[in-house]
C-alpha cells in the first residue's frame, strides 16, 4: 500500500529507516485492558489502551467504514465521543495497522504486512529514552515518557497536539520558549475528522485574547484576560467545581481550566458549524447538556459595530456610538446598520485632551495594546495623556482591588457593553467633549467611576419629564378635539350622517398620525412618506414584485441613496390589522438576531400600511424549496445550515432575547435566504410576548397555517414554545424531503408528510425521505439526526417534544443520546380542498369554541 503523501517526508524515511533497523517486528502486543505499552510492544488494529481508572480509550476508529483513524474517546460514555484524532488528516484505507514506538520515542502507525509508517508523531526532540513508555492517561492526554525516568515528564503528549476539543487541563495557547501554538480545528463535518474551516486560537501580543477564525476571518473574540474572566464572556465565574486559569509569562501565555469535582464531566469544542459549545454530561439523562456556547446573539459577531461603536443587545438600535463620537455613514446608520462605525465629534489635539469613563465593557480588540502588569492606573492615565496616539486606558487586573495597565492606540474595535459584567474603560476625547459631559469626567482624568451611569440617570429624569409633558399636551388637545367634533355634530350646515363620517374620519387619521408619531418615538424606528415608497418599488409594478403572501405582496425597492430594500405592503383587506401590525413593527424592531430578518422602516399613511426590510437574494425557503428547477441549489450541506439557522433564531426568541416571544407561524414562506443562503425567520405579525416565568396562553382566535399548526393549538387555542418547536420539526422534515407537508399524500391519501416520515422511520428507512436532487455528497448519519429530531419535535404531545436548546445540542452533537420518538400529531387524513375556482385560500372553522383562521402556506 503507497502511504499518504504527507508521510512521505525525509524525515520519516529516516524513521523508517531506523526502525526497520532496530525494531523489525514487535515482540508482543498490548493488552486491551493496560493503560501502557512499551518499545518492544505494539497496539493492534482490534485492541486498545484504556486509561487506569476506565476513563478514556485510545484505538483505531471508522467513521465510515473506509477511513480508519487512531483516536481517543470516552470509554463509559455512550456515542462515542472523539477528543482527538491523530492522522485527521490523513486517514489510513487498511484496517490491517498497529501503533508501535519507533526510534527517539516517536509514535508511528504501521502497515501489518509493509511496516510502512503510515502516521508519526514527528518528534524532534534530542531525547534518547532508555526504555520509552507509552500511558493513556485519565485526562485524556497520550504521552511518551523514559519508563525508567521521572514519568512526569513526558518527551512527548496529546495534549500538545489538540484537534477539535479541550479538555480539563489541556492549555489553549503558546510555549513561546519551543515556538508551539496549541489550538482547535473543527471537524470537517460531523463524520469527517478532516480539519475544518473553523479554528479557535489564542494571539499572545499585546493583551492576549482568543479568536474564532473561519475561512473569512475572524468570527468572534472573548476578550483579554481582566483577571478574573475573558472581558467578552461575563457569565465565565470560577466556582468549587471548575476553575479557570489563565497565564502570562516569558515562557507560556495559554488559557485552561481545571475540573474539581471528579462527577462532572466537561469539554470545550469547536464545531463544523462554527460554534464554540461547552458540555458537561448529565448522567441521568445519559446525555451532553450545553452549558454555553459562543457566538450567540449580534453583537458577540466580529466588528458588528464598526470603528468606535459600541454594540448592546438591550439597545434598540444594538449600534450606538461612543461619546464624543456620531456615525461615519448616518443614512446607513438611520437603517439599523452600523458597520460603518464612528467619527469623532471634535478632533484631539494631544495637549488639552480628556478621557470619558463607559462602565461594564467588553475591552476593544486588544492585540495591538501595550500591557505592563506592574503600572497603576493613575501612572496608566498620565502615559496614555502623553502619548497622543493613545486613544483608551484600562485597568488589566479586576481583581484585589485592580492592578496593571492595558493601553490602546489607534481605532477602538469590537466594543461591547454588558448590562451586568464587563468592566471599565477609558476612552480619550477632546476638551470640548469632556466639557459637553460635565460631571461625567473631568479633563484631568477624574471621575466618578459611574460616568455612563450618571448619563443614563441624567437622560432617563429628562425624558421621562419630556414624556410626562407631552402626554398632559396631548391629552388636552385631544379633548380640546372631541369638543370641536361634537360641536359639528350639531351645526346647520351638515346632517348627522356627515358629521358622524367626519368624526369617524377625523378620529381614524388623528389615531394614524398618532401611531406613526408614537412608534417613531418608542422605536426610532425611521419612518418613510408612501411616495418615496412608490418610487422605490417604481409604483409597486409586476416586475418588482418579489413574491405574494396572505397578507399582502412582498417588492423589491431601491431608495434614493442606493439602498436596496423588501417593500412588505399589507393589503387593505388582509387580515393582519392595525394591532398586528404595530405589533409586528415593535418587536422585530427590537430584535437582533443573525437569524431573524433586519427591518428597517415602515410608513403608516394614505390607508398604507408597509415595512421595510433588509432585502434577502434568494427570497423565501419555499421558492427553492419547492421548485423543481431551483432546488438543486440546497445541497445538504446548505439544508443543514438552513435548519441549524432557524434553530438559532428561534432558541432567540424563546430564551435568549430581552423577551420570551412565540412566533405561531413558522413556515417555509416566513424564512428568508440571504445570498449566502444564511436563513432569517421573518413575518412576526402573529408573535406573541410571554413573561420568562409564563409557559403558556390560550386564544379564542387561532391564526396559522395548515400543516404547521400543533394540534393543542389548533383544536384548544393553546399556544407556547412547543407550538413553535412543532412547526420547526414541520419545517425540518420539509428540508429534507423537499415535500410540503400541506399537499404531500402518500398511499391512497393515506397520510401525510409527517405520517410518510414516521412511518418510513419505523420501518428503519428513513434515508427513502431524502430528496432526490441532493447528490451522494452527504452524512447519512447528519440525515437521519435531523429526521429524528423533527419527528421528535412533531410529537402529539406537548410535553414529550424537546426544547429549542435541546434540538440545537442534538443537532450539533453526533455523540448526543436522542430518544425514539413518539406518534407525531396530524399525522393520518386529508385536509379539505381548497376552491380553486376562487381562488381563495384561507379557511376557517370552529373547533371547541375556538375560532381557526387558517392562511395559505405561501
Amino acid at each position: 500500500m503507497t502511504p499518504p503523501s504527507s508521510f512521505r517526508s525525509p524525515a520519516v524515511a529516516v524513521i523508517l529507516c531506523f526502525f526497520s533497523f532496530f525494531f523489525p517486528s514487535p515482540t508482543s502486543s498490548a493488552s486491551s485492558s493496560s493503560d501502557t505499552f512499551y518499545a518492544n510492544q505494539s497496539l493492534s488494529s482490534d485492541q486498545t489502551l484504556v486509561s487506569s481508572n476506565d476513563v478514556f480509550q485510545l484505538g483505531f476508529f471508522s467513521p465510515d467504514g473506509s477511513r480508519y483513524y487512531l483516536g481517543i474517546w470516552y470509554k463509559n460514555i455512550p456515542g462515542p465521543t472523539y477528543v482527538w484524532v491523530a492522522n485527521r488528516d490523513s486517514p489510513i484505507s487498511n484496517f490491517s495497522v498497529s501503533l508501535a514506538v519507533g526510534p527517539g520515542g516517536n509514535l508511528v502507525v504501521l502497515s501489518t504486512g509493509s511496516r510502512e509508517v503510515l502516521w508519526s508523531s514527528n518528534l524532534t526532540s534530542a531525547a534518547n529514552p532508555a526504555n520509552p513508555l507509552v500511558q493513556l492517561l485519565d485526562s485524556g492526554n497520550l504521552v511518551v515518557s523514559d519508563g525508567i525516568g521521572d514519568p512526569s515528564v513526558y518527551i512527548w503528549q496529546s495534549f500538545d497536539s489538540p484537534t477539535d476539543t479541550l479538555l480539563p487541563g489541556m492549555k489553549l495557547g503558546w510555549d513561546l520558549g519551543l515556538g508551539l501554538d496549541r489550538y482547535l480545528t473543527s471537524w470537517n463535518s460531523p463524520q469527517d475528522p478532516a480539519s475544518g474551516s473553523n479554528s479557535f486560537r489564542l494571539d499572545f501580543h499585546g493583551d492576549p485574547e482568543v479568536f474564532l477564525w473561519n475561512k473569512q476571518g475572524k468570527v468572534y473574540r472573548s476578550g483579554p484576560w481582566d483577571g478574573i474572566r475573558f472581558s467578552g464572556v461575563p457569565e465565565m465565574k470560577s466556582t468549587g467545581d471548575i476553575e479557570f486559569v489563565f497565564v502570562n509569562n516569558q515562557k507560556e501565555v495559554y488559557y485552561s481550566y481545571i475540573v474539581n469535582n471528579p462527577n462532572l464531566i466537561s469539554r470545550l469544542i469547536v464545531n463544523a458549524s462554527g460554534n464554540l459549545q461547552r458540555f458537561t454530561w448529565v448522567p441521568d439523562t445519559q446525555t451532553w447538556s450545553l452549558f454555553w456556547y459562543a457566538p450567540k446573539d449580534q453583537c458577540d459577531d466580529y466588528e458588528q459595530c464598526g470603528l468606535f461603536g459600541i454594540c448592546d443587545t438591550n439597545g434598540s438600535p444594538v449600534c450606538n456610538c461612543t461619546l464624543g463620537f456620531k456615525p461615519k455613514n448616518p443614512q446607513a446608520w438611520y437603517l439599523r446598520d452600523g458597520s460603518n462605525g464612528c467619527v469623532r465629534d471634535n478632533k484631539l489635539d494631544c495637549s488639552n485632551d480628556g478621557f470619558l469613563l463607559f462602565t461594564g465593557m467588553k475591552l476593544p480588540e486588544s492585540t495591538g495594546s501595550f500591557l505592563d502588569p506592574e503600572m497603576g492606573l493613575q501612572d496608566c492615565r498620565d502615559k496614555c495623556s502623553r502619548n497622543c496616539s493613545c486613544t483608551a486606558y484600562a485597568t488589566a487586573n479586576i481583581s484585589g482591588g485592580g492592578s496593571g495597565c492595558v493601553m490602546w492606540f489607534g481605532d477602538l474595535v469590537d466594543m461591547r457593553h454588558y448590562t451586568e459584567g464587563g468592566q471599565g474603560l477609558y476612552v480619550k476625547v477632546a476638551a470640548s467633549d469632556v466639557v459637553a459631559y460635565d460631571g461625567v469626567s473631568s479633563r484631568n482624568g477624574s471621575s466618578s467611576g459611574n460616568g455612563s451611569t450618571m448619563i443614563e440617570i441624567v437622560g432617563i429624569c429628562v425624558g421621562s419629564g419630556v414624556l410626562v409633558l407631552a402626554l398632559v399636551a396631548f391629552l388636552l388637545w385631544k379633548r380640546k378635539a372631541l369638543q370641536r367634533l361634537l360641536t359639528r355634530r350639531t351645526d346647520k350646515r351638515g346632517t348627522r350622517e356627515r358629521s358622524q363620517d367626519l368624526l369617524v374620519n377625523e378620529v381614524i387619521v388623528s389615531s394614524k398620525r398618532d401611531i406613526a408619531e408614537s412608534t417613531a418615538d418608542e422605536l426610532e424606528l425611521p419612518l418613510f412618506e408612501f411616495k418615496a415608497i412608490a418610487a422605490a418599488t417604481d409604483n409597486f409594478s409586476d416586475e418588482n414584485k418579489l413574491g405574494q403572501g396572505g397578507f399582502g405582496c412582498v417588492y423589491l425597492g431601491r431608495l434614493e441613496e442606493g439602498e436596496v430594500v423588501a417593500v412588505k405592503r399589507l393589503s387593505r383587506n388582509s387580515g393582519q390589522g392595525m394591532e398586528e401590525f404595530k405589533n409586528e413593527v415593535r418587536l422585530i424592531a427590537r430584535l437582533q438576531h443573525i437569524n431573524l430578518v433586519r427591518l428597517l422602516g415602515c410608513c403608516i399613511e394614505m390607508e398604507e400600511k408597509i415595512l421595510l426590510y433588509e432585502y434577502m437574494e434568494h427570497k423565501s425557503l419555499d421558492s427553492l424549496l419547492f421548485s423543481k428547477s431551483k432546488s438543486s441549489m440546497l445541497t445538504w450541506e446548505r439544508r443543514f445550515n438552513i435548519i441549524c439557522g432557524i434553530a438559532r433564531g428561534l432558541l432567540y426568541l424563546h430564551q435568549d432575547s430581552r423577551f420570551r416571544i412565540i412566533h405561531r407561524d413558522l413556515k417555509a414562506s416566513n424564512v428568508l435566504l440571504d445570498g449566502e443562503l444564511n436563513p432569517k425567520i421573518s413575518d412576526f405579525g402573529m408573535a406573541r410576548i410571554f413573561s420568562r416565568d409564563q409557559l403558556e396562553a390560550s386564544t379564542r382566535r387561532v391564526v396559522g397555517t395548515y400543516g404547521y399548526m400543533s394540534p393543542e393549538y389548533a383544536m384548544d387555542g393553546l399556544f407556547s414554545v412547543k407550538s413553535d418547536v412543532f412547526s420547526f420539526g414541520v419545517l425540518v422534515l420539509e428540508i429534507v424531503s423537499g415535500k410540503k407537508n400541506r399537499g404531500f399524500y402518500y398511499a391512497n391519501n393515506e397520510l401525510n408528510l409527517l405520517g410518510h416520515a414516521w412511518k418510513l422511520w419505523k420501518e428503519g428507512k428513513g434515508l427513502e425521505l431524502l430528496d432526490s436532487v441532493v447528490n451522494e455528497t452527504y452524512s447519512a448519519s447528519e440525515v437521519l439526526r435531523c429526521i429524528q429530531v423533527g419527528l421528535l419535535c412533531v410529537q402529539e404531545h406537548a410535553e414529550d417534544r424537546p426544547i429549542m436548546s435541546t434540538v440545537l445540542l442534538m443537532l450539533g452533537s453526533e455523540s448526543a443520546t436522542m430518544p425514539q420518538p413518539k406518534n407525531p400529531g396530524f399525522c393520518l387524513g386529508r385536509h379539505a380542498e381548497t376552491d380553486s375556482s376562487s381562488g381563495k385560500h384561507d379557511e376557517s372553522c370552529t373547533v371547541n369554541q375556538v375560532t381557526v383562521t387558517v392562511l395559505d402556506a405561501r
